[in-house]
């Protein structure tokens, strides 16, 4: 009986060998199982290592170590050769061990490169357990360690063999370095944390659900693994739930951050929309009167920040944003706020019930509830003063802010006689490297010889009066974050006998982002401003929408004053493109010939700096304590930071 139910067996593996087999065909695929000796010969190896006997997964076997037998088997390890031929027989009658109380006992031998398995011994064991749908196979393994390299899969692979050493899985491999640490952040480990046997366990019992959720969404057609799709999940929800949750509400939750899940596998995820939409609908005509009709004629609108106005100079410049659109789209919208939160998530929840239908986030440190509540109500608008965060579900806004500074960095040349001028950066975030090179590029301008000195806020106590006293002219400092507080050191400041004099500074007018995002929805101009590739979108505008001036002292001279006004008119109007000149970064390389154009992207995801700037970014442990939050989240070296326990891994 059980021999009659080996050959059955046999002949439905057959088969589906023979389908695999021409399915690979017609698609042009590569239709046997890898051979290892094909893959790699010496020079590629950095050595082997003994590995002993392991539980393997099933399917991450792929391959055999040499061409012999290869044609006996599909790419998945089912059979090809007919039933009367004497490799048949030998699987038949492991397949009769497998069906019988003795069971397959032998173990396999294998060798793992790059976190796949190739049989050099027991191959025919492997096909019939496999057709079995074993989940693992126990297995001799060799590791045989790839030289090493800047190749982003191979540096991913050092990072698994660091991490195999603490965790013990095979079965958890990510594509990208640095992603363990995220989950050992999520799962509420230290870094170097080493999982015992039940941990393990129950981490793989909620990774299998998952896994299975996954594929039922079609995962298995996604530029990316089980892994990677699981670090997107715990930037939203947490293991635990995952856990409790039952198979249907998991695939719900799943579904409901899918798009964050397919972006997260773009090599640029997050596309930067630089023009302004359009905010009105036609006049007239049948698709002036459908859009009308179909988009709201009122908004209710929430203002979230964890600071008060009182407290902070950023979330009270948003706040005038708030009451510039009350003003100016009086009886379209009702503005509700929500400052000081304490407890983002609850309090964006509570906005919600409020009947908000637009969420405005006014600081970046709250995106990870943005993603929680835009996940939760995806009837819900929801967007995070922040920049280049790919998420889906959550839109982020910032402005321009570089071209402002490419205009006060031209002044500062023309005002600086010694050619020592210093520069107070914030953070080393993005685009905050696009505006010291524009300023860097507006000095070049007007004062080719002189050097800027870098200071940074986040690093020193007195950045300002170090450059004062290492003899700065002029001093860019922090930009004035209302126009009505000029009369204190912000922006660009002259240094006379130990006191700041502001002579000019850009400002943010948020009002302006805030009119035409909220114009947007109400025309119907926002369903139709998705990036087109399901890309993350980030509005940055700048001069031409209005979202950025310069404000300039009376006391400039009146030369100076006037080449201000020209610049500002060319930059509003696109004329003049800040980086649109020959530019080189501090180590020589040529960025730009003079006839490059850097993307919006390229531009905010700036990571070097204009050789006529002195000094470099701060080291991430140099920072001081109250700025490290932010580097975490928006730094532009935030990917080789390591997390911290129970840390939001975005």
């Amino acid at each position: 009986m059980i021999r009659q139910e080996a050959t059955e067996h046999y002949l439905e593996a057959l088969r589906t060998g023979r389908r695999t087999y021409k399915e690979r065909m017609l698609i042009g695929e590569y239709p046997y199982p890898q051979v290892l000796d094909e893959i790699l010969d010496d020079t590629y190896s950095a050595g082997q290592i003994d590995m002993g006997l392991l539980e393997i997964p099933a399917e991450r076997i792929v391959g055999t170590r040499t061409r012999g037998r290869r044609d006996a088997f599909a790419a998945d390890f089912m059979p090809l050769l007919d039933k009367d031929t004497e490799f048949a027989a030998k699987w038949i009658a492991l397949c009769e061990a497998h069906l019988s109380d003795e069971g397959i006992r032998d173990a396999v031998r294998c060798f793992e490169y790059l976190g796949r398995f190739y049989v050099q011994e027991g191959n025919k064991r492997v096909s019939v357990l496999k057709s079995y749908g074993a989940a693992s196979i126990p297995a001799h393994v060799t590791r045989i360690i790839p030289a090493w390299s800047d190749d982003p899969e191979i540096r991913a692979y050092y990072d698994f063999m660091r991490a195999y050493q603490l965790a013990r899985l095979y079965q958890v491999q990510f594509s990208r370095e640095g992603s363990f640490s995220k989950l050992q952040a999520a799962l509420g480990y230290e870094s170097e944390h080493v999982w015992t046997d039940e941990e393990r366990r129950s981490f793989l019992a909620g990774y299998w659900r998952f896994e299975s959720a996954f594929l039922k969404l079609g995962g298995a057609r996604l530029a990316l693994n089980v892994a990677d799709a699981l670090l997107v999940w715990l930037k939203v929800y947490s293991f635990e739930q995952l856990k409790s949750m039952s198979a249907a509400e998991l695939g719900k939750a799943l579904g409901a951050i899918w798009a964050d899940v397919r972006v997260s596998a773009q090599d640029e995820p997050v596309a930067v929309s630089t023009e302004e939409q359009e905010t009105e609908a036609g006049s007239g005509g049948v698709l002036s009167r459908f859009v009308q009709s179909v988009f709201p004629t009122h908004l209710s609108i929430a203002f979230v920040s964890n600071h008060l106005p009182s407290e902070s100079g950023w979330t009270k410049a948003h706040d005038l944003g708030r009451q510039y659109i009350e003003a100016t789209l009086s009886g379209r919208v009702t503005c509700r706020t929500y400052y000081g939160a304490q407890n983002a998530d609850s309090t964006m929840e509570q906005a919600v019930a409020d009947g908000a239908q637009i969420i405005f986030a006014v600081t970046p440190s709250l995106i990870g509830a943005c993603r929680k509540v835009a996940a939760a109500h995806p009837d819900v608008r929801v967007l995070s003063c922040s920049i280049m965060m790919p998420y889906t579900g959550v839109r982020t806004y910032y402005s321009r802010i570089y071209e402002g500074k490419f205009i006060t960095g031209a002044i500062a040349g023309a005002m600086c006689k010694s050619g020592k001028i210093g520069y107070v950066a914030s953070n080393p975030i993005f685009g905050v490297p696009a505006s010291i090179n524009a300023f860097a590029l507006g000095v070049q301008m007007t004062n080719p010889e002189a050097r800027i000195r870098l200071g940074w806020s986040c690093a020193e106590s007195d950045p300002m009066g170090r450059l004062a006293y290492e003899g700065a002219e002029v001093i860019s400092n922090r930009d004035v974050p209302t126009p009505d507080r000029m009369g204190e050191p912000w922006g660009l400041c002259q240094v006379w006998d130990g006191s700041y004099y502001s002579i000019a500074s850009p400002y943010w007018h948020w009002g302006k982002v805030y009119e035409k995002i909220v114009r947007s929805i109400l025309s119907g101009a926002w369903d139709m401003a998705d990036a087109g590739d399901n890309r993350a979108v980030n509005y940055c505008w700048g001069m031409r929408s209005g979202a950025i001036g310069v404000i300039i002292e009376d006391r400039l001279p009146v030369g100076v004053r006037q080449l201000a006004e020209l610049l500002h008119r060319g930059v509003t109007d696109g004329s003049i493109d800040p980086f649109a000149r020959p530019i080189r970064s501090q180590d020589g390389t040529l960025r730009s010939d003079g006839t490059h154009y850097f993307s919006p992207e390229e531009i905010m995801r700036m990571d070097w700096l204009a050789d006529n700037v002195d000094g470099g970014f701060p080291a991430y442990g140099d920072l001081l304590p109250m700025a490290r939050p932010i580097v975490r989240l928006q730094g532009v070296y935030r990917d080789t930071i390591p997390p911290e326990s129970r840390e939001e891994i975005l």
